[in-house]
C-alpha cells in the first residue's frame, strides 16, 4: 500500500508540473492572438480596398479578362494546384487536421490531376502519409509574418499558373471567426474572379465599384493589371496566412485552456483517492495495533 500512495504522490507531482506548462502555453498563446487578431483586421481592410480597384477596372468596356493571363480561366483545367496552410506545432486541438482533412476531401472530389505546396509541417507530414503529391514545400514564419515573407509561396503559385503547368490555384486554410471558432476552408485564388463572393473576406468594398465609370489608365490598363494583378494574388495569400495563423493560436489558447482544467479536475481525483488510499492504511494500521494490544492481554490473563 505503501508503494501505491508514493506513485500517487509522484503523479499529482507529474500532472501539477504539466498544469503549470499548459498554463504558460495559454498565456503565450493569449497574446499571440491579439497580435494576429490586429494583422487580421489591417489586411482585411487593406484587400478591400484593392479588390476594389479591381471592381473599377472589371466596369471599364471590353473584356478585362483578355487583358492579363491571370484573368482568364482555362477552357479545360487538367491540372489543379491547391496552398495547404498548417502550423510546425502541434498543441493545438484539432486545428491541423481539420484543415488538412478539408483539403483532401475538396481534393478526392476533383477529377483533375491535384498537386500540393504546403506551409508548415504538420501538414507536410499528413499529406505525405497519404501518399499526395508535393511540388513544393516552405517554411512557416517566425513571429508574426511581413507582407514580403509570402512572396516566394505566391510567386511559385504565379509562376506555375502563368506558365500552364497548372490551371487553378486553390489555397486551404482557416478562417478566423473569433476566439472559439475557426472555419478551415478552401478558396480559388488563381485565375482570379472579380465577383464579389468570391474574394477573401471583401467585405469592406465600397459601392462606388458598381458604377460603370470609364477610365483613362497610365500607362495602359494592361500595364496597370501588370502590376495590381500579381500584388492583389499575394495580398489574398498573406491574409489567409494570418487568419490561419490567428486561428492557431486561437485553437491553442483554447487547447492548452482545457489541458488546464482537466489537469485540476485530475489532481482533485488523485488526492481524493490518495487520502481513502491513506485513511485506509491508518485505519488498517489501527486494526493491528488494537488485534495485538488485544491479543496480549487475553495472553496476560492466560498466564495470570
Amino acid at each position: 500500500m505503501a508503494g501505491n500512495e508514493r506513485e500517487m504522490r509522484l503523479r499529482i507531482r507529474s500532472v501539477k508540473n504539466i498544469s503549470q506548462v499548459t498554463r504558460a502555453l495559454e498565456s503565450v498563446s493569449a497574446a499571440r492572438v491579439r497580435k494576429a487578431q490586429q494583422a487580421v483586421v489591417a489586411s482585411r481592410a487593406y484587400a478591400g480596398r484593392a479588390f476594389e480597384v479591381l471592381q473599377y477596372l472589371s466596369k471599364q468596356p471590353g473584356k478585362v479578362s483578355a487583358l492579363h493571363p491571370l484573368l482568364a480561366a482555362r477552357d479545360e483545367v487538367k491540372k489543379i494546384q491547391i496552398i495547404l496552410l498548417t502550423s510546425d506545432r502541434g498543441l493545438a486541438g484539432a486545428y491541423n487536421t481539420n484543415v488538412v482533412r478539408t483539403a483532401l476531401q475538396f481534393a478526392r472530389q476533383q477529377s483533375q490531376p491535384v498537386e500540393w505546396l504546403t506551409l508548415g509541417r504538420k501538414g507536410r507530414d499528413l499529406l505525405y502519409r497519404v501518399g499526395a503529391k508535393i511540388a513544393a514545400d516552405f517554411e512557416t514564419f517566425r513571429g508574426s509574418p511581413a507582407f514580403t515573407d509570402v512572396t516566394p509561396l505566391a510567386r511559385q503559385a504565379l509562376d506555375d499558373f502563368i506558365s500552364g503547368r497548372v490551371d487553378e490555384v486553390y489555397v486551404a486554410y482557416t478562417d478566423y471567426i473569433n476566439a472559439v471558432k475557426q472555419v478551415p476552408q478552401v478558396k480559388r485564388i488563381l485565375p482570379l474572379s472579380l465577383e464579389l463572393t468570391e474574394q477573401v473576406n471583401a467585405e469592406n468594398v465600397s459601392e462606388k465599384a458598381g458604377l460603370a465609370r470609364e477610365y483613362v489608365f497610365e500607362p495602359s490598363a494592361s500595364a496597370l493589371l501588370d502590376t495590381i494583378l500579381p500584388r492583389f494574388t499575394q495580398v489574398t495569400l498573406y491574409q489567409c496566412v494570418l487568419e490561419s495563423l490567428a486561428s492557431e493560436h486561437s485553437a491553442r489558447m483554447v487547447a492548452m485552456r482545457n489541458a488546464t482544467e482537466n489537469a485540476k479536475d485530475l489532481i482533485v481525483g488523485l488526492r481524493l483517492a490518495y487520502n481513502k488510499s491513506r485513511q485506509l492504511n491508518i485505519t488498517s494500521d489501527l486494526l493491528d495495533i488494537v488485534g495485538g494490544v488485544e491479543a496480549l492481554a487475553k495472553s496476560t490473563q492466560q498466564n495470570g
